[in-house]
């Protein structure tokens, strides 16, 4: 399912998100599949509803500006119209929130009181008071409070997403609640913090639909690269009585090195092995059954443990599997389509926000071929436009250099290849 999501750039105007829900009901109108999805995704209204129903039942212009807006990250068209509006005191109050400067903060909001409902960002971050919440802006949080905000459940969510734990335990002594899903924020971040002091008011390891696997799920498909917040929450989890299998791969997301060595012993070929998209994300933990399931960046889908490593930056265990012999050269799994055939060194170039050069010299120190080439097919999800991205015949160089999301790039280890 591909999920649209937008940003607002620096100067936005409200005749760019008018637009774009004029052209959502004109695809409507010609029963475009893709508008159906994504009406589906984003109106509260069709949540469960099939295509033939979204055809059939009425949907209007204020319609089509709700999936927009919530698209841009905003719960009503209202608030995506004022956050346009306000524009410029909304950068001078994420400034303020930014530099902890209450007293700043406090003004501009008593300049434009209607900007305290208003998302300073984005929908996720929220308005004032929880944009301060992700922060850990406290006395700021309090401002707001006093001048009138709202948002404390919200605000408490993002506290806990973010381990802001002294602004949530204030949020919780002002009118916020542990909801059975307040976890589900610490493990998408793999916020351990977040996840222990949860744990202190014994809450439910549920979803809110009362889904025991989801919150386990969401830490092994996750965004987030946090080996240590992700072992630490893993573990308190088996603690809770849930059966995390005996595998390779559960010892890898757990980053466990001596079960891995045993998993050696028993099976001497495990180094060479590929591994299938089921064996890295099991649907038995509550992992999503298919092939989109997890969130990551070079295809993982039928790579090597090497592979792995890189991908969910567990460096101890690239460490040990380098000691051990792995083959820096290993080329992942080719699919009927002649997409896959990527080395380790691939997954080194292209591997989420977070830079370091670590992983791909120690590929190169042991001669990771930098001429290898490979094709290799990406689906881009949560963009303003998801779509596959297609590259073919490509060293690893190229396949960074022509990514589409160059934020994902790798900007400290690309120099080396070149």
């Amino acid at each position: 399912m591909a999920t649209v999501s937008r940003g607002l750039p620096k100067r936005p105007h409200l005749d760019i998100p008018k637009r774009e829900a004029r052209e959502l009901l004109d695809q409507w109108r010609q029963s475009e599949p893709d508008a159906f999805e994504r009406i589906r995704h984003r109106h509260p209204k069709y949540r469960t509803a099939d295509d033939s129903t979204i055809a059939a039942r009425p949907f209007r212009l204020n319609d089509a500006q709700l999936v927009i807006a919530r698209e841009y990250g905003f719960a009503q068209w209202t608030a995506l119209k004022q956050r346009v509006e306000g524009n410029s005191l909304a950068h001078d109050l994420d400034a303020a929130i930014r530099a902890d400067d209450r007293d700043a903060a406090a003004r501009l909001i008593e300049m434009q009181p209607e900007m305290l409902h208003v998302p300073v960002a984005s929908g996720n971050w929220g308005p004032p008071m929880s944009h301060a919440a992700n922060m850990g802006r406290l006395e700021i949080i309090k401002a707001m409070a006093a001048l009138g905000a709202r948002d404390f459940q919200h605000a408490f969510d993002r506290s806990i997403l973010q381990g802001r734990i002294e602004c949530a335990r204030w949020l919780l002594e002002h009118g916020a609640k542990v909801a059975p899903s307040a976890l589900m924020g610490a493990c998408e971040t793999l916020n351990a913090d977040g996840f222990r002091f949860l744990a202190e008011f014994n809450p439910a390891l549920t979803d809110a639909s009362g889904n025991r696997l989801t919150p386990l799920g969401l830490v092994l498909g996750t965004y987030s690269r946090l080996p240590k917040g992700k072992h630490e929450i893993l573990e308190m989890f088996a603690q809770r009585g849930y059966d995390l299998p005996d595998t390779p791969m559960l010892a890898l997301h757990r980053g466990d090195v001596s079960q891995l060595e045993k998993h050696l012993r028993r099976d001497p070929r495990l180094i060479g092995r590929r591994f299938t998209r089921r064996e890295i994300y099991p649907p038995e933990c509550g992992c999503a059954d298919d092939d989109r399931a997890g969130m990551h960046w070079t295809p993982i889908y039928g790579t090597t443990l090497l592979h792995l490593a890189i991908d969910f930056r567990e460096m101890e265990i690239f460490e040990w599997l380098l000691a051990h012999g792995a083959d820096v050269n290993a080329r992942a799994a080719i699919d009927a389509e002649g997409f896959g055939g990527h080395t380790p060194l691939f997954n080194a170039v292209v591997n989420g926000p977070w830079p370091e050069a670590a992983t791909a010299r120690g590929l190169l120190e042991r001669r990771a071929a930098k001429e290898a080439r490979a094709s290799l097919r990406k689906f881009l999800d949560w963009t303003e436009n998801p779509r596959w991205h297609e590259a073919r015949d490509v060293t690893a160089a190229e396949w960074a250099r022509g990514f589409p999301e160059q934020g994902w790039v790798n900007t400290d280890a690309l120099p080396l290849l070149e």
